[in-house]
């Protein structure tokens, strides 16, 4: 069964997420559990959590189909040491969310390394960044999401997620989400290579690592290295991709989660993948 859904508002406090969510005829969804534009957020109440949760099982949503992002600033594999520590702390306050509302992923961008260390270099920080988080929390599961490759970010590489993966001690709380705007525009021809991508993150990275997935369309070209996402059948990415993916067992029961841009047509492209599932 595919669980669909968008990263939702949750202006107002999380528990409205989940309202949001139902509104679009959802069965998963993503959020952010703070403020993703700042480093200090307040923390949740005891309100926040208990209606979060109660509103969660009003309408459905298990924690295995919820998928909280972390915020835009972080950067786990930053080369310096003092915004490199400002970083993990705030990723442990993120981890540490997820855990007082009962969930069981935290979805974040690896990092980057802004032209001061290597590449490598900087998958071996947010290795260790990660293994710094699992082992001051429990019960949550670091996902890391590929990137388009845009400036400096790492992890736009199926190898990169591995080189990570490798070095993190606990695999049962690591995982990947793939995004497919950004898969596109790294160089993963998901129109005409198909089988081929999915077979070449098999043999590198393994689908038990795949925990969650960003559907997106792209208003950038192959390999273009930008990362814009587009509405779903608008962009790049040719329709009978995501046919093929709403028919392909491999991504049943994990989160699917729209970023697309006009949360007006959240609720449409919802219904539109739902009617590729048995076609």
């Amino acid at each position: 069964m595919k669980y669909i859904g968008a990263h939702v508002s949750a202006t107002g406090g999380v528990e409205n997420a989940p309202l949001n969510a139902q509104k679009i005829g959802a069965n998963a969804f993503a959020l952010f559990t703070r403020n993703q534009r700042a480093w200090v957020s307040k923390p949740l109440s005891e309100k926040n959590i208990q209606e979060f949760k109660s509103n969660c099982k009003a309408y459905g949503f298990l924690p295995e189909y919820i998928l909280p992002h972390d915020s835009y600033l972080i950067n786990l594999g930053h080369p310096e040491t003092e915004a490199l520590e400002k970083s993990r702390t705030a990723f442990y306050d993120e981890m540490h969310r997820c855990e007082q509302l009962g969930l069981k992923l935290l979805n974040f961008h690896p990092g980057s390394y802004l032209k001061k260390i290597s590449l490598e270099k900087c998958l071996d920080i947010v290795a260790k960044s990660i293994n710094i988080a699992l082992d001051k929390t429990t019960g949550v599961t670091a996902v890391i999401e590929n990137t388009a490759g845009q400036g400096t970010n790492v992890g736009f590489e199926f190898w990169q997620l591995k080189h990570i993966i490798d070095q993190v001690e606990d695999k049962s709380r690591v995982g990947v989400c793939l995004d497919t705007c950004h898969t596109f525009t790294s160089g993963y021809d998901l129109n005409e290579q198909y089988d081929e991508v999915f077979e070449q993150f098999e043999k590198e990275v393994g689908f038990r690592y795949l925990k969650a997935i960003h559907l997106n369309d792209s208003k950038k070209e192959l390999a273009s290295r930008v990362d814009r996402h587009h509405s779903i059948g608008q962009g790049l990415i040719d329709p009978k991709f995501f046919r093929r993916f709403m028919q392909d067992k491999r991504f049943d029961n994990m989160p699917i989660i729209l970023e697309t841009p006009n949360e007006e047509l959240w609720k449409e492209e919802i219904m539109l993948l739902r009617s590729f599932e048995n076609k």
